[in-house]
């Protein structure tokens, strides 16, 4: 019945990393002992003094509509986050508050583009960049990285992609699926060749900005020159392990802010109001209230790097931030493991929910067939088993 659906839908992708979690979902209601390292969520529980500030907020009957665009409080709140954290000035009047950083991004979409625009896309990239992009018209252009350039696109490779179509670059950092951290060098690099076109309009996707090991993050809006071309993206899921709460934000132009809220009136309205009210407080806390959980993600990546290493045909490198490793592992295309022949990454990956119980998320899903991506959000023990057994799998 499909054809009963519209082209919009149907020429939709499914998001790899939501299909693959499902797939482990219904392997272990089967029995299976599966271990998931799929799904870019912390394993850590919301902090108690936020949970105590949205118990606060129920008490104090915050249960009727929000704002479309948020409550004011929390806009300052977030404007205070950013002048304290990142060197921005943003005015209450250049915040939206979104239902979580993804409906941020498709508002971005559905505002700025036009059928044919182009958006370039460093690959690797988040899966929901590609289909978001396309699902409003634009035309996605990815620039392809690579494990020895720690996934990161040059500002050579950045002017080789732009066109007179161009009208956006959307990217993450740190980033998923790579870890990678671009610093104030790099970025000021990538400035560097966008003031030559005024009208290209960059999305900085920052919602891991507080897990990052590099001792720095340099948002690229605070690069001379970008405050007024750029849209930072972030949101309280990551750091605060509030990924089930729903809140996620842009700092702005006010054009694109008021444009922003427009569409959210009509599609959502405001944010819920419970967690909201929470989120001021967690966005108005030190963050060093993080360091615990920061300091666990480094401990675990320095883990997974270390026993990925000892895979024989594993490429990796060390990833500076998130907590996600993406090991390159296009030297099994063309073998044979255990009778299954390995044709691509996806191969790869379902070979090693099949055989070693394991699941993974392929790097076709990011842009980049060479690659798979783990997620470490999960205790050392449970890492432990996981690359012992995709050890043996492939060994």
């Amino acid at each position: 019945m499909n054809h009963l659906l519209s082209d919009r839908i149907n020429n939709l992708a499914t998001s790899q990393t939501l299909a693959m979690a499902a797939l482990a979902r219904e392997l272990k209601a089967q029995g299976k002992d599966i271990i998931s390292l799929s799904l870019g969520e912390p394993d850590f529980n919301t902090p108690d003094f936020i949970k105590e500030a949205a118990k606060k907020a129920i008490d104090e009957n915050y249960s009727t509509y929000s704002p479309v665009d948020g409550y004011v409080e929390l806009k300052e709140a977030i404007c205070r986050k950013f002048k304290r954290d990142n060197d921005l000035d943003y005015k209450p009047s250049q915040i939206v508050i979104s239902t979580g950083a993804k409906q941020s991004l498709y508002n971005i979409a559905q505002v700025m583009l036009n059928d044919g625009d182009e958006v370039i896309l460093p690959a690797p990239y988040w899966v929901s960049y590609f289909e978001i992009v396309k699902l409003s018209g634009g035309v996605p252009v990815e620039v392809p990285t690579s494990i020895e350039s720690d996934f990161k696109i040059t500002p050579a490779q950045l002017e080789a992609a732009i066109t007179p179509k161009t009208k956006m670059m959307w990217f993450s950092t740190p980033c998923n699926p790579s870890g990678s951290v671009y610093n104030r060098e790099e970025l000021t690099a990538i400035a560097k060749v966008l003031e030559k076109y005024p009208n290209i309009i960059v999305v900085a996707d920052e919602i891991y900005e507080h897990i990052n090991f590099s001792g720095t993050f340099c948002s690229i809006a605070s690069i001379p020159g970008m405050l007024e071309k750029t849209i930072t993206v972030n949101g309280v899921a990551k750091a605060f392990a509030m990924t089930g709460w729903r809140i996620g934000y842009i700092g702005a132009p006010e054009f694109i802010a008021k444009a922003c809220t427009k569409i959210q009136g009509q599609v959502t309205s405001g944010a819920n109001s419970i967690a909201q009210r929470a989120t001021i407080t967690a966005v108005d806390a030190d963050p060093s209230v993080l360091n615990e959980m920061v300091q666990a993600f480094h401990s675990r990546r320095d883990l997974v790097v270390g026993l990925i290493k000892e895979i024989p045909g594993m490429k990796i490198n060390v990833p500076e931030g998130a907590f996600y490793v993406f090991p390159d592992v296009s030297s099994f295309f063309g073998k044979t493991l255990r009778g299954t022949v390995i044709k691509d990454a996806n191969d790869f990956s379902m070979y090693l929910l099949g055989e070693a119980n394991v699941a993974t998320v392929t790097g076709d899903a990011f842009g980049n067939p060479n690659c798979i991506r783990f997620s470490y959000a999960t205790s050392e023990d449970i890492l432990k088993e996981a690359l012992k057994r995709i050890k043996e799998a492939v060994v």
